[in-house]
């Protein structure tokens, strides 16, 4: 008798350890970790018109001095590499690159903080360096609250970060010379892949064949600086130049001549040459032995960068 009142104890035991068991399973989906997702999400690196937006809510986020001080060097960032990429990385630091990092902006209680990711290649005459001067690589400008910076010194350091920037690139890339060759279609115009960015443009002008290289790269520096901010693509083989309102302005090259196209021409003070059957476009071909009056082109590329652009 003892024996058989035992077992039913064991089974009960049993079918409460079961029991326990069930209950305890739906606990599981309890963990949560949305929080940490939530936390990559927002400290997580982007670059181009995302990284330019993070940008801006990092600087009205700072606001005060901070602020100011993160948008003014910015902005002189910007006007001495108009090609600049932005990007945003290491919880949200803002990142200045071509052809690799050229410099951060990171936010402090008592100072914002340039870093130059080598400069200490970088010629300094004015000193503008004043912090992490004790390695072999970086620099730092710290600028506290009511610090001024030397505006045309610091372009041409960021601009010398860019030259030495491009040249470690050539450095990196000793086979770059056996890359194919850029076919030319008809008249000599040079078959650029389709894409937005400086790089097919660039691309485009050193397949220009003969003196129409030359020609090509004086024109596009001279556009960026008429209009610093200006976008590039290529489209169908040619070199186009605008503004957020659209395309003001078009390259292409024929046999004899290289073809600017001003599709506002018929805008433009004074009206450039060439006619064109569309009324609103108007043409200036440049030959060998022009004369390249680039001032008046400078004037044109302005007037037409300010009016409505081509929707192409």
């Amino acid at each position: 008798m003892t024996e058989s009142k035992a077992k039913p104890k064991a089974r009960s035991t049993s079918a409460a350890r079961k029991t326990t068991r069930k209950t305890a399973t739906p606990s599981r989906p309890l963990k949560r970790p949305a929080p940490t997702t939530a936390k990559k999400a927002s400290t997580g690196q982007a670059s181009g018109d995302a990284a330019s937006q993070r940008i801006d809510q990092r600087i009205r986020e700072l606001g005060g001095w901070r602020g100011e001080t993160l948008a003014r060097m910015r902005a002189l960032i910007q006007e001495a590499v108009p090609e600049v990429l932005e990007e945003v990385k290491w919880r949200g630091t803002p990142v200045w690159s071509l052809d690799g990092i050229l410099c951060t902006g990171e936010s402090y209680t008592k100072a914002v903080k340039l870093t130059f990711a080598q400069g200490a290649k970088l010629p300094d005459p004015s000193g503008l360096f004043n912090s992490s001067l004790e390695g072999n690589t970086r620099r730092a400008i710290d600028l506290p609250e009511g610090a001024k910076v030397n505006a045309r010194a610091f372009k041409a350091l960021v601009k010398a970060a860019v030259a030495l920037n491009a040249a470690s690139k050539k450095k990196a890339r000793p086979t770059a010379s056996k890359a194919r060759p850029v076919k030319l279609l008809s008249g000599g115009n040079p078959q650029i892949a389709k894409g937005d960015g400086d790089a097919p443009v660039q691309a485009y002008l050193a397949a220009m064949p003969g003196w129409k290289r030359d020609v090509g790269q004086r024109l596009d520096a001279l556009i960026v600086r008429s209009v610093p901010h200006v976008r590039k693509a290529v489209k169908w083989n040619s070199p186009l130049y605008g503004t957020e309102g659209g395309w003001f302005l078009g390259l292409h090259v024929f046999a004899r001549y290289i073809k600017v196209s001003f599709f506002r021409g018929a805008s433009l003070r004074p009206v450039p040459p060439g006619p064109s059957k569309d009324p609103n476009t108007r043409y200036l071909d440049l030959h060998e032995d022009d004369a390249f009056d680039e001032k008046q082109v400078a004037a044109w590329v302005k007037q037409a960068a300010a009016l409505p652009g081509a929707k192409l």
